[in-house]
């Protein structure tokens, strides 16, 4: 699925930025707040995925 949202700077110096994604998308995603994402660049985009625990019990 796609989206547009905002980088927000945390304004701590750190050159972090903060995503604020929506709730249906997380929910779609299959993520809550908390859980890690790997970000990857592609075609200009940049691509969010959830990191799965390979040792998590089911």
């Amino acid at each position: 699925m796609r989206t547009t949202v905002k980088c927000q700077d945390p304004v701590d110096g750190s050159g972090d930025s903060i995503i604020d994604l929506p709730d249906d998308i997380l929910e779609r995603m299959g993520v809550k707040i908390g859980d890690s994402l790997s970000i990857e660049l592609i075609d200009g985009s940049l691509v969010l995925k959830p990191i799965r625990d390979a040792n998590a019990q089911p």
